[in-house]
C-alpha cells in the first residue's frame, strides 16, 4: 500500500510539472524556478490544484511587480521574469533585447529579488539609457557576455549637417527593429556611434549607406573607444494650473496647446517612451517627455504655489 502510494505521488508530481512548462497559461505567469520547486506537489493535489498554482503564480508577479502603475511597462516585465524562469529551468544564460529604462530599471528590481540567479545589464557605457539584460545562474554567469556591439557611422557631415533623429531614422531605415540596438550616440560634424546586437552588426555595416543625403560608412569600434558626452540641458520653470502632460508639454516646448495636442493625435508624443494616446495623462518628477522633431523633455522638481497651481521645474535637452 505504501509503495502505491509513492508510485501515484510521484506520477502526479511529475503530471503537475510538466503541465506547468507546457500550458500557455501557466507559462505566461510563472516567473522563475522557485515558483515550481517551492510549491507542494504531491498526492493531495487536486483536479483544482493546477488552479491555485497559477493564482500562486500570479501573485509572486505581482510581489515582484508591486508599485509599477504603466501597464506597457508591466507587460514588457513580465516578459523579462518570464525568461528569468526560463534561464533557471534549463540553467542557461539567456539575453533580452535592447530595454527602455523604465523597462530596465523595473526588470533590474524585480530580478534582484530572485536569489538563484544574476542579472548582469549591458548598454556599452555607464551612462548608457537602452541596455541588454543577461540572466541566468550566477556559476554561469561569471563575467560579462557578449552581447553587443559598438559601431562608428562617419560622413561628410561638415558640409551638410544631420540630427540625432537622422541617425535613428535611417537605421530604422534598413528594417532593424528598435529593440535590436541600443543607444545613438550624436557627435555633430564626427557623424555618431550606436549600439547594436551582434547578429545584426554586418547587415547594418552592408545596408546603411545614407543619413539625410550623407553617404556614410559604419566600421565596428571597441566598446572602450565609444565617445559619450553628457548631454546638454537648459532648465527653467513653468506655473500651470494641472500637470496634464498636453499643458506641461507646451510649456516646455514652447509650442501651443492645441498645436500639442495635434501631435499626441498623430502618435508623435511619448512618455517615458510609450506613445501617449491622452490629452490628460498627468506627468510627475522624472518622467521624460519626448516630442518628434523637438527632443526631450525632463520634469524636475514639482512644488504647489499658494494659489493652488503647480511651479514645474523643466530641463529641455539641447
Amino acid at each position: 500500500m505504501a509503495a502505491t502510494s509513492f508510485v501515484a505521488a510521484s506520477l502526479v508530481r511529475r503530471a503537475a510539472v510538466a503541465f506547468a512548462l507546457s500550458h500557455p497559461l501557466i507559462n505566461n505567469k510563472v516567473s522563475y524556478h522557485r515558483t515550481l520547486v517551492t510549491f507542494p506537489l504531491g498526492p493531495r493535489l487536486s483536479s483544482s490544484g493546477i488552479c491555485h498554482l497559477a493564482q500562486a503564480v500570479k501573485r509572486d508577479d505581482d510581489d515582484l511587480l508591486k508599485g509599477v502603475v504603466d501597464k506597457t511597462v508591466i507587460e514588457e516585465v513580465k516578459h523579462v521574469l518570464e525568461m528569468a524562469r526560463r534561464a533557471s529551468l534549463r540553467r542557461e544564460v539567456l539575453h533580452t533585447n535592447f530595454l527602455t529604462p523604465p523597462v530596465l530599471k523595473e526588470s533590474m528590481l524585480a530580478l534582484e529579488k530572485l536569489a538563484d540567479l544574476k542579472a548582469v545589464a549591458q548598454g556599452g557605457y555607464p551612462q548608457a539609457e537602452r541596455c541588454r539584460i543577461s540572466i541566468g545562474h550566477p556559476e554561469r554567469l561569471t563575467s560579462d557576455p557578449d552581447v553587443i556591439v559598438a559601431l562608428s557611422i562617419t560622413g561628410n557631415f561638415g558640409f551638410q549637417p544631420c540630427s540625432h533623429g537622422d541617425f535613428l531614422g535611417a537605421i530604422l531605415g534598413t528594417g532593424i527593429a528598435r529593440e535590436k540596438f541600443g543607444d545613438v550616440i550624436f557627435q555633430g560634424e564626427k557623424g555618431a556611434q550606436v549600439i547594436v546586437v551582434p547578429d545584426l552588426a554586418d547587415y547594418l555595416i552592408s545596408s546603411l549607406d545614407k543619413v539625410g543625403n550623407v553617404p556614410v560608412s559604419l566600421t565596428k569600434i571597441p566598446l572602450i573607444a565609444l565617445d559619450y558626452e553628457q548631454p546638454r540641458t537648459k532648465s527653467f520653470k513653468a506655473i500651470e494650473l494641472s500637470l496634464r502632460i498636453d499643458a506641461i508639454a507646451s510649456a516646455g516646448f514652447k509650442i501651443s496647446r492645441s498645436k500639442l495636442v495635434d501631435l499626441i493625435r498623430d502618435g508623435d508624443v511619448r512618455l517615458n517612451w510609450t506613445p501617449v494616446t491622452k490629452n490628460g495623462a498627468t506627468l510627475k518628477t522624472g518622467d521624460i517627455v519626448s516630442v518628434r522633431g523637438k527632443g526631450r523633455l525632463k520634469i524636475g522638481e514639482i512644488n504647489s504655489t499658494k494659489k493652488g497651481k503647480f511651479a514645474v521645474e523643466l530641463i529641455r535637452y539641447l
